[in-house]
């Protein structure tokens, strides 16, 4: 059974249920106070509690039309009107016009005798209705007929009734209807709201899974809320959009593989090729003469060392990528280790005729933690891929540090040809080349750049740069400093 068939039953018994329990007990009260059943019929007659139609019907047809003159005879009246007190019932007779009579229970209320309505004709008689005068309610009989010397009388029966029981009386059918319209209304608004809050979200939360199963997960869950179902289609909608990111780390995770191996193999297959040529040429005999060979030699030597390196730095790439390189970290004063290595640098960039330039602003009281040989690949890496392209006669690389709030700022900056501003968010992504004309032969890996971000996360650090086509390229390294003996997070 379904759950929206379950809701309409439930509140079809909320709405039967009640009703059945409202008549057994109106019935059962019937019983109790009227004695019989068969009195119900007579519950929404017009007649009233005390003198009822019945009685007055024999007053008129047994006593006054025998003998109109009754009417005149003021000590039956006052015998009739003793006998209808204890009924709370009260006599008025008009006649031509005046009142001749009135009971002792009346007479006081002159209100009310004077509202009495006038004669009508001879043989009238009205139906009991129900007049208020002040905070009293009377049921009035009226009964008009002639005298003997032809004058007109006018017969009224007055009874004082209790408000309350009149209203219950003339207001029960209305409030009936009334209470059964509203519980249909409830029970009508009741399933709407239920179904709107649970029967439409378990519908999208059905829709949404026979997606994901599908495979489509780019939809989202529509439920919103903040009860149980609203908390549930969050949680699905959480769900949907994990699987979505893992289905995409996923198919990243494929792409780059394959770009990778596409890589790879570009790669080693061009030092291959060229190592292949040589070893030809040894074998045909090209290298007729002893300078020869030994130069064949030698580039293949040189070009074996290059796939060398490259799968090295490619097996350093994969264990960084993997979290499986472990760094050694230790309290480094940066002014000092950054000293050292701008020396020994500028001995080597003099070979190649680059000039370097140091602005190193640090106290001896700025501290890092770092993997020293981890750190010093960094900053090799960095320096070795602005000298493979630099184009000008007048080469300079230049280093800048500086300490800011908890942070080191390492900035390298050559003056190359620059990096166009479509390439500058890709350099440090692996086997990235600026230029696809630009291969192997500039004597990179494509990893370098790659490799110094990975190193720099580890440090929680980061690696940045900026470029201007024509002017030269600016790395900069971002490295937390720590106190002494402290560790990166």
């Amino acid at each position: 059974m379904s759950i929206r068939t379950k809701l309409l039953l439930s509140y079809a018994a909320m709405l039967i249920i009640p009703l059945v329990l409202l008549l057994t007990t109106a019935l059962l009260l019937v019983v109790v106070f009227r004695g019989d059943l068969r009195n119900v019929a007579h519950l929404y007659e017009t007649e009233v509690e005390g003198f009822e139609k019945g009685d007055f019907q024999r007053l008129v047809h047994q006593t006054i039309l025998r003998n109109p003159d009754l009417l005149q005879d003021r000590r039956y009246l006052d015998e009739l009107s003793a006998e209808m007190k204890d009924q709370d019932t009260f006599l008025v007779v008009r006649l031509g016009g005046e009142t001749a009579y009135a009971s002792e229970g009346i007479r006081s209320r002159g209100d009310v005798v004077a509202a009495l309505p006038a004669y009508r004709h001879n043989d009238y008689q009205n139906s009991a209705y129900a007049k208020p005068f002040g905070n009293e309610l009377y049921s009035i009989y009226q009964y008009d007929l002639l005298s003997a010397d032809r004058k007109p009388v006018s017969l009224f029966v007055l009874t004082r009734m209790d408000p309350l029981v009149h209203l219950a009386r003339q207001s029960f059918p209305i409030l009936f209807a009334s209470s059964l319209v509203i519980l249909i209304l409830t029970h009508a608004l009741l399933t709407y709201f239920m179904s709107k809050h649970i029967i439409r979200p378990l519908r999208e939360l059905r829709r949404a899974a026979v997606e994901i199963k599908e495979g489509n997960l780019a939809r989202s869950v529509q439920v919103q809320g903040k009860d149980e179902i609203g908390q549930l289609g969050m949680a699905f909608e959480e769900m949907r959009m994990k699987l979505q990111h893992s289905l995409e780390v996923q198919t990243q995770y494929e792409v780059n593989r394959k770009e990778l191996v596409a890589n790879i193999s570009h790669d080693l297959k061009t030092p291959i090729t060229a190592i292949r040529g040589y070893v030809d040429g040894i074998l045909e005999g090209v290298a007729d003469s002893p300078e020869k060979s030994e130069a064949y030699i030698r580039t293949i030597a040189a070009k074996a060392a290059q796939m060398d390196h490259m799968i090295d730095e490619l097996f350093l790439y994969s264990k960084l990528d993997l979290n499986r390189l472990p760094f050694h970290f230790e309290p480094v004063p940066v002014q000092a280790f950054l000293a050292d290595w701008a020396e020994e640098l500028a001995f080597e960039l003099e070979k190649q005729q680059v000039r370097l330039e140091q602005q190193l602003s640090l106290g001896d009281d700025v501290v890092a933690s770092v993997d020293r040989d981890s750190f010093r690949r960094v900053l090799t890496n960095v320096i070795q891929n602005s000298l493979k392209y630099m184009d000008k006669p007048d080469k300079r690389i230049r280093l800048v540090a500086s300490a800011g709030e908890g942070e080191l700022l390492l900035t390298i900056a050559d003056n190359g040809p620059g990096i166009d501003e479509e390439a500058l968010p890709h350099i440090f992504d692996r086997f990235y080349r600026a230029e696809q004309s630009r291969n192997a032969d500039t004597g990179g890996s494509g990893l370098g750049l790659a490799i110094a971000k990975q190193i720099m996360e580890g440090h929680g650090g980061d690696i940045r740069a900026d470029s201007t086509v024509g002017e030269g390229t600016r790395i900069t390294l971002i490295l937390p400093i720590h106190q002494e003996g402290t560790t990166p997070n």
